[in-house]
């Protein structure tokens, strides 16, 4: 009897296992939907950045950097007089190089000079003096300006606006989708996002801002959810 026994119990937990196994691939087998949602919201920019530099060129290295340090520094002294704090403006680069020249009927190349470069890069913070700071930086011998472009100071609420506006989106392509079907829409099971970012929208119209025209918009900003619901019959 207690051979019978010993016996019995590893087959009774076999069968139990067995039984269970295709109730668990039933659940894992239950219908769901998988829906992707977009969402945007916009606000009036209130910053700007500009990246802008001066370049200058001599025959000797240390005169061409010279040159351009000297024009640097009177780009910050005035953005120190028009009020622009220190951590909004950043050398982004400084480089010297050579400047070749080809002789002897382009058999040849020498060295016949240097160009030194230094790279600005600037947050303008107070939108009003923007058109300000471009002609003041321009006037003090800025001879490069590779970028100009807008954003929030406190983008969070518009994302948050942005990420409502996905979540509602993908709610109502799941409802039409599930009625399309015949099925009825069940519970969230999860909720992803992915993407997102600034979309700058410039407007029709140049708005002239004191002595340089800049172009006024909006700053955009745009959300995506990926969310996936339980169907039912």
């Amino acid at each position: 009897m207690r051979r019978l026994t010993r016996i019995a119990t590893p087959v009774a937990l076999t069968l139990g296992l067995v039984l269970a196994v295709p109730a668990l691939a039933q659940q894992a087998e239950a219908p769901r939907l998988t829906v992707t949602g977009e969402g945007s919201a916009s606000a009036v920019p209130d910053m700007a950045t500009i990246t802008l530099g001066v370049t200058a060129q001599d025959k000797d290295a240390g005169a061409a950097m010279d040159s351009a340090s000297e024009v640097a520094g009177a780009i910050l002294a005035r953005l120190d007089g028009l009020g622009i704090a220190a951590r909004d403006r950043q050398t982004s680069d400084l480089s010297l190089q050579p400047i070749w020249s080809q002789y002897d009927n382009g058999k040849g190349q020498e060295i016949t000079g240097y160009e030194a470069s230094n790279r600005l890069t600037v947050r303008v913070r107070n939108l009003s003096q923007l058109g300000d700071v471009l002609a003041a930086v321009l006037d003090d011998g800025a001879n490069r300006l590779s970028g100009l472009t807008f954003g929030l100071q406190e983008p969070d609420p518009v994302q948050n606006d942005a990420r409502r506006d996905a979540v509602a989106d993908a709610m109502d392509r799941a409802k039409v989708l599930a009625e399309a079907a015949g099925v009825t829409l069940g519970p969230l099971l999860s909720i992803s996002e992915s993407g997102g970012g600034y979309a700058p929208q410039p407007m029709m119209e140049m708005a002239r801002m004191s002595a340089v025209p800049v172009a006024a918009g909006e700053s955009v900003i745009n959300a995506q959810v990926t969310m996936v619901f339980s169907l039912g019959e």
